[in-house]
Protein backbone atom coordinates (compact mmCIF):
# COMPACT_ATOMS: atom_id res chain seq x y z
CA UNK A 1 0.00 0.00 0.00
CA UNK A 2 1.39 3.39 -0.99
CA UNK A 3 2.37 5.67 1.86
CA UNK A 4 0.75 9.00 2.61
CA UNK A 5 2.43 12.28 1.68
CA UNK A 6 2.99 13.02 5.39
CA UNK A 7 4.80 9.71 5.80
CA UNK A 8 6.99 10.33 2.75
CA UNK A 9 7.98 13.81 3.92
CA UNK A 10 8.87 12.61 7.41
CA UNK A 11 10.77 9.46 6.41
CA UNK A 12 12.66 10.23 3.18
CA UNK A 13 16.07 11.88 3.29
CA UNK A 14 18.05 13.57 0.54
CA UNK A 15 20.87 11.02 0.71
CA UNK A 16 18.32 8.29 0.06
CA UNK A 17 17.18 10.11 -3.08
CA UNK A 18 20.80 10.32 -4.24
CA UNK A 19 21.09 6.57 -3.70
CA UNK A 20 17.92 6.00 -5.72
CA UNK A 21 19.39 7.88 -8.67
CA UNK A 22 22.76 6.12 -8.37
CA UNK A 23 21.05 2.71 -8.37
CA UNK A 24 19.20 3.60 -11.57
CA UNK A 25 22.41 4.89 -13.18
CA UNK A 26 24.64 1.94 -12.26
CA UNK A 27 22.31 -1.03 -11.69
CA UNK A 28 24.69 -2.12 -8.95
CA UNK A 29 24.31 -1.69 -5.20
CA UNK A 30 28.10 -1.73 -4.79
CA UNK A 31 28.73 1.05 -7.34
CA UNK A 32 25.78 3.08 -6.11
CA UNK A 33 27.04 2.86 -2.52
CA UNK A 34 30.48 4.05 -3.62
CA UNK A 35 29.01 7.04 -5.47
CA UNK A 36 27.02 8.28 -2.46
CA UNK A 37 29.81 7.38 0.03
CA UNK A 38 27.95 4.63 1.86
CA UNK A 39 28.92 1.09 2.83
CA UNK A 40 27.20 -1.72 0.96
CA UNK A 41 25.26 -2.81 4.10
CA UNK A 42 24.31 0.83 4.65
CA UNK A 43 23.08 1.13 1.06
CA UNK A 44 21.08 -2.10 1.38
CA UNK A 45 19.42 -0.77 4.53
CA UNK A 46 18.79 2.62 2.90
CA UNK A 47 17.07 0.97 -0.08
CA UNK A 48 14.86 -1.02 2.29
CA UNK A 49 13.99 2.22 4.10
CA UNK A 50 13.15 3.96 0.81
CA UNK A 51 10.85 1.14 -0.29
CA UNK A 52 9.27 1.00 3.17
CA UNK A 53 8.71 4.78 3.14
CA UNK A 54 7.08 4.62 -0.28
CA UNK A 55 5.13 1.47 0.50
CA UNK A 56 6.22 -0.36 -2.66
CA UNK A 57 9.09 -2.33 -4.21
CA UNK A 58 11.02 -0.13 -6.61
CA UNK A 59 13.74 -2.44 -7.98
CA UNK A 60 13.91 -6.01 -9.27
CA UNK A 61 16.97 -8.23 -9.69
CA UNK A 62 17.92 -9.42 -13.15
CA UNK A 63 21.03 -10.87 -14.78
CA UNK A 64 22.09 -7.25 -15.37
CA UNK A 65 21.79 -6.32 -11.68
CA UNK A 66 19.20 -4.14 -10.02
CA UNK A 67 16.66 -2.60 -12.40
CA UNK A 68 13.87 -0.16 -11.51
CA UNK A 69 10.32 -1.36 -12.13
CA UNK A 70 7.55 1.03 -13.25
CA UNK A 71 7.24 2.48 -9.73
CA UNK A 72 11.02 2.71 -9.48
CA UNK A 73 11.29 4.69 -12.71
CA UNK A 74 8.68 7.09 -11.32
CA UNK A 75 10.55 7.44 -8.02
CA UNK A 76 13.88 8.04 -9.74
CA UNK A 77 12.38 10.69 -12.03
CA UNK A 78 11.04 12.67 -9.10
CA UNK A 79 14.26 12.20 -7.13
CA UNK A 80 16.11 13.86 -10.01
CA UNK A 81 13.59 16.72 -10.07
CA UNK A 82 13.95 17.31 -6.32
CA UNK A 83 17.74 17.44 -6.48
CA UNK A 84 17.60 19.67 -9.57
CA UNK A 85 15.30 22.06 -7.71
CA UNK A 86 17.77 22.14 -4.81
CA UNK A 87 20.56 23.02 -7.24
CA UNK A 88 18.39 25.84 -8.60
CA UNK A 89 17.72 27.00 -5.03
CA UNK A 90 21.45 27.24 -4.28
CA UNK A 91 22.07 29.00 -7.58
CA UNK A 92 19.41 31.62 -6.83
CA UNK A 93 20.59 32.12 -3.25
CA UNK A 94 24.14 32.62 -4.52
CA UNK A 95 22.96 35.24 -7.01
CA UNK A 96 21.05 37.12 -4.31
CA UNK A 97 24.03 37.09 -1.95
CA UNK A 98 26.34 38.34 -4.70
CA UNK A 99 23.94 41.15 -5.51
CA UNK A 100 23.57 40.04 -9.12
CA UNK A 101 22.73 36.97 -11.13
CA UNK A 102 20.00 34.60 -10.06
CA UNK A 103 17.71 32.38 -12.06
CA UNK A 104 14.62 33.02 -14.18
CA UNK A 105 12.19 30.36 -15.42
CA UNK A 106 9.88 31.73 -18.09
CA UNK A 107 7.25 30.04 -20.24
CA UNK A 108 6.08 31.16 -23.65
CA UNK A 109 3.64 30.27 -26.36
CA UNK A 110 5.09 29.99 -29.86
CA UNK A 111 3.83 33.35 -31.09
CA UNK A 112 5.56 35.26 -28.28
CA UNK A 113 9.03 33.81 -28.92
CA UNK A 114 10.45 36.73 -30.99
CA UNK A 115 9.39 39.44 -28.53
CA UNK A 116 10.49 37.28 -25.59
CA UNK A 117 13.93 36.84 -27.17
CA UNK A 118 14.31 40.61 -27.51
CA UNK A 119 13.35 41.15 -23.86
CA UNK A 120 15.73 38.46 -22.62
CA UNK A 121 18.58 39.90 -24.69
CA UNK A 122 18.14 43.22 -22.92
CA UNK A 123 17.87 41.51 -19.54
CA UNK A 124 21.13 39.61 -20.10
CA UNK A 125 22.88 42.83 -21.10
CA UNK A 126 21.96 44.29 -17.70
CA UNK A 127 22.32 41.04 -15.72
CA UNK A 128 24.89 38.88 -17.58
CA UNK A 129 25.13 36.29 -14.78
CA UNK A 130 21.44 35.37 -14.84
CA UNK A 131 20.59 31.77 -15.73
CA UNK A 132 17.45 31.50 -17.85
CA UNK A 133 15.20 28.48 -18.40
CA UNK A 134 12.68 28.82 -21.25
CA UNK A 135 9.72 26.48 -21.74
CA UNK A 136 7.73 26.74 -24.98
CA UNK A 137 4.31 25.09 -24.86
CA UNK A 138 0.57 25.68 -24.94
CA UNK A 139 -1.08 28.20 -22.62
CA UNK A 140 -2.77 25.38 -20.70
CA UNK A 141 0.51 23.63 -19.90
CA UNK A 142 2.30 26.87 -19.07
CA UNK A 143 -0.46 27.82 -16.63
CA UNK A 144 -0.05 24.39 -14.97
CA UNK A 145 3.70 24.94 -14.60
CA UNK A 146 3.09 28.42 -13.20
CA UNK A 147 0.68 26.95 -10.65
CA UNK A 148 3.24 24.31 -9.66
CA UNK A 149 5.91 26.95 -9.09
CA UNK A 150 8.00 25.63 -11.99
CA UNK A 151 7.82 28.99 -13.79
CA UNK A 152 8.31 32.51 -12.46
CA UNK A 153 6.36 34.13 -15.27
CA UNK A 154 4.67 33.08 -18.49
CA UNK A 155 3.70 34.66 -21.79
CA UNK A 156 0.39 33.03 -22.54
CA UNK A 157 -3.39 33.33 -22.21
CA UNK A 158 -5.29 32.88 -18.95
CA UNK A 159 -8.61 32.18 -20.70
CA UNK A 160 -7.67 28.48 -20.67
CA UNK A 161 -7.76 28.46 -16.86
CA UNK A 162 -10.87 27.74 -14.81
CA UNK A 163 -9.70 30.40 -12.33
CA UNK A 164 -8.18 33.32 -14.29
CA UNK A 165 -8.72 35.59 -11.29
CA UNK A 166 -5.75 34.04 -9.44
CA UNK A 167 -3.28 35.56 -11.93
CA UNK A 168 -1.77 39.01 -12.24
CA UNK A 169 -1.64 39.93 -15.93
CA UNK A 170 -0.22 42.55 -18.25
CA UNK A 171 -1.46 42.75 -21.82
CA UNK A 172 1.51 42.44 -24.13
CA UNK A 173 0.28 42.19 -27.68
CA UNK A 174 -2.66 41.42 -29.94
CA UNK A 175 -1.52 38.44 -31.93
CA UNK A 176 -1.95 38.52 -35.71
CA UNK A 177 -1.95 35.29 -37.66
CA UNK A 178 -0.49 34.26 -41.00
CA UNK A 179 -0.62 31.28 -43.34
CA UNK A 180 2.85 30.24 -44.47
CA UNK A 181 4.37 27.73 -46.87
CA UNK A 182 7.68 26.82 -48.44
CA UNK A 183 8.85 29.50 -50.94
CA UNK A 184 8.43 26.88 -53.70
CA UNK A 185 4.85 26.00 -52.73
CA UNK A 186 2.55 25.73 -55.82
CA UNK A 187 0.57 28.81 -54.72
CA UNK A 188 3.51 30.87 -53.42
CA UNK A 189 3.35 33.43 -56.25
CA UNK A 190 -0.37 34.13 -55.97
CA UNK A 191 -1.46 37.69 -55.13
CA UNK A 192 -4.64 36.61 -53.32
CA UNK A 193 -5.87 33.35 -51.81
CA UNK A 194 -8.81 32.09 -49.80
CA UNK A 195 -9.14 29.11 -47.49
CA UNK A 196 -11.15 27.11 -50.03
CA UNK A 197 -8.12 27.04 -52.33
CA UNK A 198 -5.94 25.76 -49.48
CA UNK A 199 -8.33 23.20 -48.02
CA UNK A 200 -6.98 20.28 -50.07
CA UNK A 201 -3.39 20.78 -48.90
CA UNK A 202 -2.05 19.14 -45.75
CA UNK A 203 -1.91 21.63 -42.88
CA UNK A 204 0.46 21.90 -39.95
CA UNK A 205 -1.69 23.30 -37.14
CA UNK A 206 -1.80 23.87 -33.41
CA UNK A 207 -3.22 21.09 -31.27
CA UNK A 208 -6.97 20.81 -30.69
CA UNK A 209 -8.73 23.28 -28.37
CA UNK A 210 -5.85 25.76 -28.30
CA UNK A 211 -6.93 29.37 -29.01
CA UNK A 212 -5.19 29.55 -32.40
CA UNK A 213 -6.61 26.18 -33.52
CA UNK A 214 -10.11 27.25 -32.52
CA UNK A 215 -9.68 30.49 -34.45
CA UNK A 216 -8.60 28.64 -37.60
CA UNK A 217 -11.55 26.27 -37.33
CA UNK A 218 -13.85 29.27 -36.99
CA UNK A 219 -12.36 30.87 -40.12
CA UNK A 220 -13.06 27.72 -42.15
CA UNK A 221 -16.56 27.38 -40.69
CA UNK A 222 -17.51 30.99 -41.48
CA UNK A 223 -16.67 30.60 -45.17
CA UNK A 224 -18.50 27.25 -45.24
CA UNK A 225 -15.38 25.24 -46.10
CA UNK A 226 -14.67 21.86 -44.49
CA UNK A 227 -11.75 21.97 -42.08
CA UNK A 228 -8.82 19.95 -43.55
CA UNK A 229 -9.09 16.31 -42.38
CA UNK A 230 -5.39 15.47 -42.80
CA UNK A 231 -3.38 17.40 -40.24
CA UNK A 232 -0.03 17.56 -38.54
CA UNK A 233 -0.64 18.85 -35.00
CA UNK A 234 2.21 20.49 -33.09
CA UNK A 235 2.96 23.45 -30.83
CA UNK A 236 6.60 23.53 -31.96
CA UNK A 237 7.71 26.24 -34.37
CA UNK A 238 10.80 24.21 -35.28
CA UNK A 239 8.71 21.12 -36.05
CA UNK A 240 6.41 23.25 -38.21
CA UNK A 241 9.38 24.67 -40.09
CA UNK A 242 10.92 21.22 -40.54
CA UNK A 243 7.76 19.87 -42.17
CA UNK A 244 7.46 22.86 -44.50
CA UNK A 245 11.07 22.39 -45.61
CA UNK A 246 10.59 18.70 -46.36
CA UNK A 247 7.06 18.78 -47.77
CA UNK A 248 6.82 21.79 -50.05
CA UNK A 249 3.09 21.37 -50.63
CA UNK A 250 2.21 21.77 -46.94
CA UNK A 251 0.83 24.95 -45.41
CA UNK A 252 0.81 26.10 -41.79
CA UNK A 253 -0.61 28.78 -39.56
CA UNK A 254 1.80 30.81 -37.41
CA UNK A 255 1.75 34.11 -35.63
CA UNK A 256 2.85 36.96 -37.88
CA UNK A 257 5.89 37.67 -35.67
CA UNK A 258 7.18 34.09 -35.97
CA UNK A 259 6.31 33.91 -39.67
CA UNK A 260 8.27 37.07 -40.43
CA UNK A 261 11.30 35.74 -38.53
CA UNK A 262 11.26 32.62 -40.73
CA UNK A 263 10.62 34.63 -43.89
CA UNK A 264 13.59 36.90 -43.10
CA UNK A 265 15.91 33.89 -43.45
CA UNK A 266 14.16 32.60 -46.58
CA UNK A 267 12.62 29.56 -44.91
CA UNK A 268 8.97 30.36 -45.67
CA UNK A 269 6.76 32.73 -47.60
CA UNK A 270 3.61 34.35 -46.24
CA UNK A 271 0.61 33.40 -48.33
CA UNK A 272 -1.89 36.22 -49.09
CA UNK A 273 -4.74 34.92 -46.92
CA UNK A 274 -6.73 37.49 -44.94
CA UNK A 275 -8.22 36.34 -41.64
CA UNK A 276 -11.53 37.78 -40.44
CA UNK A 277 -10.68 37.37 -36.76
CA UNK A 278 -7.77 38.04 -34.48
CA UNK A 279 -6.49 35.67 -31.86
CA UNK A 280 -6.74 36.58 -28.18
CA UNK A 281 -3.94 38.85 -27.00
CA UNK A 282 -1.21 37.17 -25.04
CA UNK A 283 -0.32 38.33 -21.56
CA UNK A 284 2.55 38.51 -19.13
CA UNK A 285 1.25 36.25 -16.35
CA UNK A 286 2.29 35.70 -12.73
CA UNK A 287 0.49 34.30 -9.70
CA UNK A 288 -1.21 36.86 -7.44
CA UNK A 289 -0.30 34.87 -4.32
CA UNK A 290 3.47 34.94 -4.98
CA UNK A 291 5.92 37.80 -4.92
CA UNK A 292 8.21 37.89 -7.97
CA UNK A 293 11.92 37.31 -7.45
CA UNK A 294 14.27 40.28 -8.04
CA UNK A 295 15.30 38.82 -11.40
CA UNK A 296 11.67 38.29 -12.41
CA UNK A 297 10.87 41.91 -11.52
CA UNK A 298 13.73 43.17 -13.73
CA UNK A 299 12.59 40.88 -16.55
CA UNK A 300 9.01 42.06 -16.29
CA UNK A 301 10.08 45.71 -16.50
CA UNK A 302 12.28 44.95 -19.52
CA UNK A 303 9.53 42.99 -21.21
CA UNK A 304 6.86 45.61 -20.62
CA UNK A 305 9.11 48.14 -22.32
CA UNK A 306 9.54 45.88 -25.35
CA UNK A 307 5.87 45.41 -26.11
CA UNK A 308 4.80 47.09 -29.33
CA UNK A 309 1.09 47.21 -28.57
CA UNK A 310 -0.36 49.73 -26.10
CA UNK A 311 0.07 48.45 -22.55
CA UNK A 312 -2.56 47.96 -19.90
CA UNK A 313 -1.78 48.22 -16.25
CA UNK A 314 -1.12 45.06 -14.31
CA UNK A 315 -4.48 43.91 -13.01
Amino acid sequence: MLSSLTSLVSRLRLKQLRLLIALADHGSLVKAAEQVHMTQPGATKALQEIESAMGAKLFVRSNRGLEPNALGHCGVRYARLILTDLAHLREELSGILDGHGGRLAVGTIMGAVPILTDALARLLTRQPNVTVEIVEDTSAHLIDLLDQGRLDVALCRTSVSEHPEVYRTLKVRDEELAVVAHPEHPLATRKALDLKELSDFRWVVYTANTPMRLLLEREFRDVDVQFPPTLIETTSAFMTLSFLQRQKSMVAMLSVDVAKEFERFGFVTLLPVVFRYRSEPYLLVTRRDRSPTPVAEIFMSEFAGSAKAPQTAIS
